[in-house]
C-alpha cells in the first residue's frame, strides 16, 4: 500500500510543483504584496498604507458601489431570462432546437474586442441603430456614452446579452435532468402549466439556478471588458468603473502593486461573501 502511495504521489509530483508554482505562491505574494509599499524602490512592508487608503479611497468606492448596482440589478434580470429562454429551448413544439441552443451560447464565443465593437456601433449617438428605433417610436436620441446612466444601462445590457444564453444553456441541462413522470402526475390532476412551472419546475432547478447566481456574482465582482472597452474606460467621469478596472488601473497604469493587490483581496472576499449568502438564503429547509 505504501508502495502505492509513493508511486500516485510520484505521479502528481509535476501537477504540484506546477499548481503551486503558478497558482498557490501566486496568491500568498499577492497578499504579502498588499501589506508593503511599491510605490518606492525598493519595497518596504507598511500594514496600513494600502489597507489604510482602501477604505478611505472615493475611487474604491465609486467602483465599489457601480459594481453592486450592476450585480442587483443585472444578476436577477439575466437569471430570469435565462429560466424563461432554457423553458422555452426545452419546449418540445419548438423546432430547430439544436440551432437555437447555439444562437443563444453562441455570444460567449465571439471574441470580446468584437463584440464591444459592435456595439459601440449600435449605441452611437448619431448613426446607432438602437438610436433609430428609439426614434420610430417618437423617444429624442440618447447619447449612451456620455450620460451616466444610460452608459450604466449600456453596460447591465450588453452583460445580459453575452452571458444571459451561457446560463439558460445550463438550467436547460437541468431541466432535461427532470423526470417526466412528475409532470405527467401533474397533468392527470388537472395542474395548469403555469402551477406546473411554479411549483415543480422552480423548485426542482433551485440547485442549477443557484449555481448561475454563484457564478454570476464573481462574473460581476471581476467585470472588466465592457466597461473598458464599450464605454471608455469606465466612463463617462467613472460612472461605470467597476472593482476590476480600478484594479487595472492600480496596477498597470499606476504601477502600485501594492494597492492593487488590497483591492484584489476585498474583491474576492466580497465574492465569496456574498455567494455564501446565497447558498444560505437558497438552502434546503431541514
Amino acid at each position: 500500500m505504501r508502495l502505492q502511495n509513493r508511486s500516485a504521489y510520484t505521479f502528481l509530483a509535476p501537477y504540484l510543483l506546477v499548481f503551486t508554482a503558478f497558482w498557490v505562491w501566486p496568491i500568498i505574494d499577492s497578499f504579502l504584496i498588499s501589506f508593503q509599499n511599491t510605490r518606492i524602490n525598493p519595497w518596504a512592508f507598511n500594514l496600513s498604507i494600502n489597507w489604510g487608503r482602501l477604505f478611505g479611497d472615493p475611487a474604491f468606492y465609486n467602483a465599489l458601489e457601480n459594481t453592486l448596482i450592476i450585480l442587483v440589478v443585472q444578476v436577477p434580470i439575466m437569471i430570469g431570462l435565462a429560466t424563461v429562454m432554457a423553458v422555452l429551448l426545452n419546449s418540445p413544439l419548438l423546432r430547430a432546437r439544436g440551432l437555437f441552443r447555439f444562437a443563444f451560447f453562441a455570444p460567449v464565443v465571439v471574441g470580446e474586442v468584437a463584440y464591444a465593437a459592435v456595439f459601440r456601433l449600435m449605441f452611437n449617438l448619431d448613426f446607432g441603430i438602437i438610436n433609430k428605433l428609439l426614434g420610430t417610436v417618437g423617444i429624442a436620441p440618447v447619447s449612451w456614452f456620455a450620460e451616466s446612466h444610460a452608459a450604466m444601462l449600456l453596460i447591465i445590457i450588453a452583460v445580459t446579452w453575452r452571458w444571459a444564453g451561457y446560463n439558460a444553456i445550463i438550467i436547460l441541462s437541468g431541466l432535461q435532468s427532470i423526470p417526466e413522470d412528475v409532470y405527467e402526475a401533474a397533468t392527470l390532476d388537472r395542474v395548469s402549466r403555469f402551477k406546473q412551472f411554479i411549483h415543480i419546475t422552480l423548485p426542482l432547478l433551485k440547485p442549477i439556478i443557484l449555481f448561475c447566481v454563484v457564478l454570476s456574482v464573481i462574473g460581476t465582482m471581476q467585470l472588466f471588458t465592457e466597461p473598458y472597452l464599450i464605454t471608455n474606460e469606465g466612463g463617462p467621469g467613472g460612472a461605470t468603473e467597476t472593482l476590476g478596472l480600478l484594479l487595472y488601473r492600480q496596477a498597470f497604469q499606476s504601477t502600485n502593486f501594492g494597492y492593487a493587490s488590497a483591492i484584489a483581496y476585498t474583491m474576492a472576499a466580497l465574492a465569496v461573501a456574498i455567494s455564501l449568502l446565497n447558498l444560505w438564503v437558497g438552502r434546503e429547509p431541514k
